[in-house]
Order: structure tokens, then sequence, then C-alpha cells
């Protein structure tokens, strides 16, 4: 690519200052030595039409970039055409424009299986999972899942009603319970999914027995603040594999970034240290 040319990318949001996104494409752009920006940009939902029209019509300056709550769902009516992914989801988290066209996507599906396939090669060989959450972040998990295989996908959430509609999103291979079923649904699971704040800020978390999953079982949290979430704390306490919510953040970023720069960028350990870092500062 041409270093005289600079491309700028966004990420939009409202809050958004508190995004790290800024700091994972910055440390690209540098290692890959390429003129580029990308820049929090702070929209409320009343501004996002205006801000999408700019965009398409090519007066913003921005080539793409990502978008984040409360806009993910919203964008969707607004751009020229949303991939299956995003669709599939219901949500949008990255824009780009190409020829002409400003075009959709989620890559937090990729960015899940991806940390996953990094930290836990085999993950997918499993075939039943359990998913603590009916939230929108949850869409993305079991998008994921369903796409690696996966043939029976259990939704436990504190509101029955919600898990329901979001296993109706799905299909036949999902189902939803309650909290109160979410013992029994850990027995045999293949893996273990936490997409909620269980536990944190000093919320009680309750007792789970994950000694009863699949011999090879994994447990992994989606939330990467901190690191070691209380969940994950009581899985690896009772013996089994966990992996922390982080490397999905790295890996959903991915995609993004050769859509607006042209280049594939890694993941690092250099960049995963740079993120906790920023993460230690801010504690």
């Amino acid at each position: 690519m041409d270093k005289t040319i600079e491309r700028r990318a966004f990420i939009i949001g409202d809050p958004v200052a508190h995004s790290r996104s800024p700091l994972i494409h910055r440390h690209w752009l540098e290692t890959a030595g390429i003129a580029g920006s990308y820049d929090p940009v702070p929209v409320m939902a009343a501004d996002l039409r205006a801000f999408v029209a700019a965009l398409k019509d090519r007066s913003s300056g921005f080539c793409g970039g990502n978008v984040t709550i409360p806009h993910k769902e919203a964008v969707l009516d607004l751009v020229d055409e949303a991939d299956p992914t995003a669709r599939d989801i219901g949500a949008a988290n990255t824009l780009w424009v190409e020829d002409g066209r400003l075009m959709a996507t989620n890559t937090d599906t990729h960015g899940f299986a991806a940390n996953l396939d990094e930290a836990a090669p085999g993950w997918d060989t499993g075939r039943t999972a359990l998913i603590l959450g009916a939230g929108g972040a949850s869409r993305a998990v079991i998008h994921s899942l369903l796409n690696r295989g996966f043939e029976s996908i259990a939704i436990a959430n504190r509101t029955e009603a919600r898990a329901l509609s979001l296993a109706d999103r799905f299909g036949a291979r999902v189902q939803a319970r309650g909290l109160d079923s979410l013992q029994d649904l850990v027995k045999g699971a293949d893996l273990f999914v936490n997409t909620t704040s269980l536990g944190m800020g000093g919320t009680e978390t309750p007792h789970i027995d994950f000694t009863v999953m699949s011999d090879k079982a994994l447990v992994t949290d989606i939330v990467y603040v901190p690191l070691e979430t209380p969940l994950l704390s009581m899985a690896k306490r009772q013996g089994l594999a966990t992996v922390d919510g982080l490397g999905m953040l790295l890996h959903q970023a991915v995609p993004g970034f050769e859509k607006w720069f042209g280049v594939r960028p890694h993941v690092t350990p250099e960049l995963r240290r740079l993120i906790i870092a920023d993460m230690e500062a801010k504690a």
C-alpha cells in the first residue's frame, strides 16, 4: 500500500472513549508502517443516520470502521448491504466502503472461534455447548458454534423468555432454559461459555460443579476485565481447562483492519501484552 495515502477508520458508539480498539489498530498501523488512522468518534443515536450518510457519500473522509453499543442493531437498516453473518446475528460491528457501497458484517463470531482455535486447539470437536446469558453477545457465540458443527446448544438465562426468543432465532439445535436448570445443563457438556457479567463488581456467583462436564471440557468467558473472571477462577480451581476473553477482542479486529488498510494483521503476544498493560494501568 502507498504510504503517502492516508486511510482513516473509526469506532463509533455512545460512549466510546473507553474502547481499546484504537490501541489495537494503531499498533497494527505502526507495525505495518501504514499511513493511516483509527479514532474513536462519539455518535449519539439521533446522529447515527447522518454519520452513515456521510460515509456513503464519502464526505466523512473515512473508509470504514467499527460500531459499538448502542448502534450495532440500528446500523443494519442504514447500510447498503449487510452480509449473511450480520443478518443472522442481527447486529453489525464492522463497516467498510466497497465499490461505492457501504457494507457491514459482524466479526465477533470470527473473534470467538479464532480465540479458542489459538488457545485450545480442537475445542470444536465437542458437540454440546452451554451458554450462560442471552444478551446481544450471545448471538455471535451461537452463530460461531453452529458454524463449527455443535449439535446441541443450551442457553441458560435469568429471564427464560429472553432465552427462548434467542433460541427461536437460531433453530432446533438451540434450546433455552432458566437459571434454575443450569447445573443440570452442565452435565456432559463439552463447552461452557459465559457471556454475562455474573460475579463481577462483587455480585454473587452461584457455585457451579464443572467437574460433571465431559472429559475434555473447556470453560471460557467473553468478558476480559479481569482476565480471570470469577467463573473462570471457579472452573480452574476444579481442574477444568479455561480460556479468557481477551483473544476474542483481539481476533475480532483482524478482518476489519484488513478491509480498511489492505493488510491482514496478526494477533501477537506483543499486542496482548500491550492491552493487558492498559487494563492494569486503568484498574
